[in-house]
């Protein structure tokens, strides 16, 4: 039996024909059950199960660390709650750039075993041939370019990518690639505004953008940054649309505090 069952769920052929009738696309990230209910309940287009996990639920300084096993493992979890939103899981460092053969395995092994729709991939033409075998044998790939974060020892850190004529040039060239090679999407982030812009009207396929400007096809953040639960980040490109670290502070230190003096569980709470 398919781990999904709602015919009504958002598939790479919907999300391609939002493009082609200007309709703006939601992604969020989510890495457990319960957040990816509320996410998936009030609309979102996209759940990606990000390898931002590894910062996030995991408290690794980058996402490098993060595993195939424990990508799937999240994934499974998210999978369960979307009732709408395409699933897209995150391709962690190492699982893809050995060899073509190696990533399609890990990407085949990511879709079978989490029950994810679909893999997201950093990088351009360097790993287009990986690309275009996973979509050859049925994988759906979103793409990821500019700021790649699995490469911020290469860069020295989490600046603004293309800022060059090179750069930019190459950033396009590669969108242009991933876009022929089939990708459904492809992310674009940390980049000038007017690229973005460039390259959302260069390429057939959705642009979907974080720290990119208003011009790209849709936007990301990561749930836990744009919920105001992470206090220590906050980037240009970041709005909270809530600020639920001093709340969630509060009502521990409530519990807490019960729990010391006794007045939890009260009389009424007990069996």
């Amino acid at each position: 039996m398919s781990v999904h069952t709602q015919t009504s769920r958002m598939t790479t052929a919907k999300i391609r024909q939002m493009k082609a009738n200007g309709e703006k696309i939601t992604m969020l990230t989510s890495y457990d059950f319960t957040l990816a209910s509320l996410v998936d309940a009030a609309g979102t287009d996209i759940i990606l199960v990000g390898d931002s996990a590894s910062n996030v639920v995991c408290g690794n300084q980058y996402t490098l660390p993060i595993t195939v096993d424990e990508m799937i493992f999240l994934t499974k979890g998210v999978v369960r709650a979307a009732h709408h939103a395409l699933v897209v899981c995150d391709m962690p460092f190492g699982s893809y750039q050995i060899s073509e053969e190696d990533a399609v395995r890990n990407a085949i092994r990511i879709l079978k075993e989490s029950g994810a729709d679909a893999v997201k991939i950093e990088g351009g033409e360097e790993i287009l041939p990986a690309i275009r075998h996973m979509i050859r044998v049925g994988v759906p790939v979103c793409g990821h370019l500019g700021l790649t974060p699995q490469s911020v020892n290469q860069f020295g850190g989490y600046g603004l990518r293309a800022k060059e004529v090179a750069e930019a040039e190459k950033l396009l060239h590669d969108a242009k690639l991933l876009d022929e090679a089939g990708c459904f999407c492809i992310v674009l982030e940390k980049i000038p505004a007017a690229l973005a812009k460039q390259v959302t009207e260069a390429v057939s396929c959705p642009v979907i953008g974080i720290g990119a400007g208003n011009a790209t096809d849709g936007q990301v953040l990561v749930l836990h940054d744009m919920l105001g639960m992470n206090t220590g980040f906050k980037p240009k490109f970041l709005r909270h649309f809530a600020q639920l670290a001093a709340p969630i502070t509060s009502a521990v230190e409530d519990y807490i505090a019960a729990v010391k003096d006794g007045s939890f569980p009260s009389a009424e709470e007990s069996y």
